[in-house]
């Protein structure tokens, strides 16, 4: 059958199951979690990289469905796309962000997360800001059914609130077994419907208002109880 439409956006191929879904996006958080404590100052970006090949490598991931993105410094400013500094060493104050996409067990994880060395409390902060608006704005869905679209607006008027500055061109996007991208879905920001759970990464970059770093966090939107 050919589809078309909000359907066509929100469609799986025939091993896909929400239990699997967890399971990839809890092995990447592992990654991510192991990746960020082998990253100490004095580590070079591109050695950054070189870990998280190594990491996951050795939780038997399938595949890397999109490049590992290590970022460091003034790079927590670039998005996926943006150009890597590989001979930038991390500083003994310092902030650093880690972004995998990975398959296991046929599905894909999407995850990311913001890391602070030494005790600069701002980006301390700028970090715990990033965590907060993501779970902010995953609540709105849970218990509003904002669309894709409203859930962005949101976002963007609680940065604001808090005092950040929302990245507004990263909006989310879809994963689900292997390969989502057949199914071109487009961003979550420009979704006009409520995203279906387990389908949709929520994505939220922020960065300081007036110093040069900024904040990554994603996970995947589940409903409470997820297993």
């Amino acid at each position: 059958m050919a589809w078309s439409g909000p359907e066509r956006r929100e469609q799986v191929g025939e091993t896909y199951s929400l239990a699997a879904m967890v399971k990839a996006q809890d092995l990447t958080f592992e990654a991510v979690r192991r990746i960020a404590a082998a990253i100490r100052p004095g580590v070079t970006e591109g050695r950054g990289h070189e870990i998280a090949g190594e990491v996951l490598a050795d939780l038997g991931m399938d595949r890397l469905w999109h490049k590992n993105v290590i970022r460091f410094g003034a790079g927590t400013l670039e998005t996926f796309h943006g150009e890597f500094q590989p001979d930038y060493v991390l500083q003994d104050h310092d902030i650093f962000y880690v972004d995998l996409g990975a398959v296991f067990g046929g599905h894909e994880g999407d995850a990311g997360d913001t890391f602070v060395v030494g005790d600069d409390a701002e980006m301390a902060a700028c970090a715990d800001a990033a965590r907060t608006l993501w779970r902010e704005v995953a609540a709105k869905w849970r218990d509003d059914k904002l669309t894709g679209k409203a859930l962005y607006s949101f976002a963007l008027a609680r940065a604001k609130a808090l005092g950040w500055r929302l990245n507004w061109q990263v909006k989310g996007h879809r994963v689900s077994d292997f390969p989502h991208a057949i199914y071109n879905a487009g961003p979550l920001g420009a979704l006009d419907t409520a995203p279906v759970p387990g389908l949709w990464i929520l994505e939220i970059q922020i960065r300081h208002p007036t110093r040069d770093f900024g904040a990554f966090y994603e996970d995947l939107l589940i409903g409470e109880g997820a297993t």
